[in-house]
């Protein structure tokens, strides 16, 4: 029966083929630190105070242009006054802002757009607020494209919501300002139009106690933060330079498999199953939203995400618990505990993707942050997380430990074999050993990066002053590093058609030539090798 390729390839061969690997890893960190921008940018924007007489709510308010806005300056108003006209005064953001007298528009390589509000609120003895105060407001989100008449914004998404605003100040004085918390406002799947438009109105009812305590507010700022331009077209190109290498490498290993004469075995299902993963992962859907709006592709990225993370972390067990077996004919079965943690894991947190952006698809303006118990549960969902991968980290070091420990006492037979098949055999082992650290470091990156994804995901909602930049560098190599370390897995791990002649000869064989019948997946192989019979060369 052949064996695998990894065994059977010549020293010269493989060197060559890790260096060219090691080489691709190299540039995939190159290409992100040297050629992408910042992953991400965030604006501010200060808001337009609208006045509108009429208190006409179907009404647009914009900044700029013809037909805009009559504005108020909060600032010169007393409190009373405030009061007074606090249901006349629409709170306007006209996004993007102008740059150096020039009209900025946004383009679809942005993907998505994500809105924080932050307020000014100047603390008077009269309208003393408390420190957790609710707040409702009326929000309206427009659009409007290039070529369409001035003041023509047609009508995104509007919703009343109500948020959670925590506020505190160090010196109850008239004039100074609280510090409050952010309000989380909308997300956008999708920046399909040129420019957004977003009416706020803080609606004050003293019969209904709405936005009764609120304070006086002076100022409304709105944290845009998208996609920059620039790190998706280098993200789109990576995805299109390994789509069609990974569809070419998984249809090379699937015809090779199924040319032998028996059924495949776990390892190579499992190699079948990340691949296929891998290719929904690396297929380059975001370019549709360049000519579609596709509000769901944050959605369908994270389910793609997640069906990858599947994947990859079972095959790692399987992967692992191979070398560990006692005998070939290990079945998926065998793993249902540890697969059903990692079923587990990620279903979980797909129900979490979809309470959140899911209904975003309705209403961009929900978040699951705005209420005590969702910011719990966000938290909560986060934390474990994060604690639940590394956890799997550490299992999966003791598994290859485990590994390392059955190996180094199977190669106590090899001192009775001849010199030249000991030689090949620790060849193969040392080959083996560098897999599995190889792996063991992926691994470790893989876990790196899904932690500060999910910190990154909630690092604007739960703490003000928290922030974490993440390099270009970091993502398109951990990216790159996915995608080289598959693609070498399906090369080495692809059946060999190389047999061993029927009586080989020590003396006339190349040791490069040697072939086995395949890499020892099983290490408890290695202690029957202890002659240098037929039937052993021939297994």
């Amino acid at each position: 029966m052949p064996g695998v390729i990894v065994e059977n390839l010549s020293g010269k061969k493989l060197a060559t083929l890790v260096a060219v690997l090691l080489v691709c890893q190299f540039c995939c960190f190159l290409f992100g630190g040297l050629i992408a921008p910042k992953p991400s940018i965030a604006d501010t924007v200060l808001a337009t105070k609208c006045h509108d007489s009429g208190n006409n709510s179907d009404a647009w308010f914009y900044v700029r242009g013809k037909g805009k806005c009559k504005s108020i300056d909060l600032h010169t108003l007393n409190t009373e006054d405030h009061m007074m006209l606090a249901n006349q005064i629409v709170f306007a953001f006209q996004i993007p802002s102008p740059r150096d007298n020039t009209i900025l528009d946004y383009s679809r390589w942005q993907q998505n757009l994500i809105g924080i509000l932050t307020l000014d609120i100047a603390y008077h003895a009269d309208s003393e607020m408390d420190p957790r105060t609710i707040i409702n407001l009326n929000a309206r989100l427009g659009y409007n494209n290039k070529g369409d008449p001035e003041g023509d914004w047609k009508l995104y998404a509007s919703s009343f919501e109500e948020r959670t605003l925590d506020c505190s100040i160090e010196t109850k004085r008239d004039g100074y300002h609280y510090t409050c918390s952010f309000i989380p406002m909308f997300e956008l799947g999708s920046l399909h139009h040129d420019f957004y438009l977003l009416n706020i109105r803080l609606p004050v009812d003293s019969e209904k106690h709405i936005n009764e305590r609120l304070g006086h507010i002076e100022d409304m700022w709105l944290v845009v933060i998208n996609q920059t331009g620039g790190f998706t077209k280098v993200w789109m190109t990576m995805k299109t330079m390994f789509f069609p290498f990974i569809v070419g490498i998984m249809i090379w290993f699937y015809k090779r498999v199924h040319m032998l004469n028996r059924e495949p075995v776990l390892l190579e299902y499992m190699l079948m199953f990340l691949g296929c993963a891998l290719i929904f992962l690396n297929a380059p859907l975001e370019l549709l939203t360049l000519w579609y709006d596709m509000p769901f592709m944050l959605l369908l990225a994270d389910i793609r995400q997640g069906i990858f993370y599947a994947a990859l972390l079972s095959f790692w067990l399987v992967f692992a618990g191979e070398h560990m077996m006692e005998n070939n004919k290990s079945q998926l079965k065998s793993y249902w505990k540890h697969l059903s943690g990692v079923a587990i894991g990620c279903i979980s947190l797909f129900i979490f993707d979809v309470c959140e952006r899911g209904i975003q698809l309705r209403n961009p303006f929900y978040s699951i942050w705005v209420t005590d118990i969702g910011t719990n549960l966000a938290l909560t969902f986060i934390i474990l997380a994060g604690i639940s991968a590394g956890v799997y980290f550490m299992f999966l070091s003791f598994m290859i430990w485990c590994v390392f420990t059955n190996i180094s006492m199977k190669r106590q037979a090899l001192p009775s074999m001849s010199s030249m098949r000991r030689l090949h055999y620790e060849g193969i082992i040392y080959r083996f050993k560098f897999l599995m650290l190889a792996t063991l470091l992926c691994a470790a990156m893989t876990v790196i990066g899904f932690i500060l994804g999910r910190v990154s995901d909630g690092r604007y909602k739960w703490e003000e002053d928290f922030f974490l930049e993440y390099t270009s560098a970091f993502f398109t190599g951990i990216y790159g590093m996915w995608n080289i370390y598959i693609f070498a897995l399906l090369v080495f791990y692809a059946p060999s058609h190389k047999q061993w002649p029927s009586e080989p000869d020590v003396s006339c064989i190349n040791n490069d030539e040697i072939v086995f019948s395949r890499l020892p997946t099983e290490p408890s192989e290695i202690s029957s090798l202890t002659s240098f019979s037929r039937k052993t060369a021939l297994d």
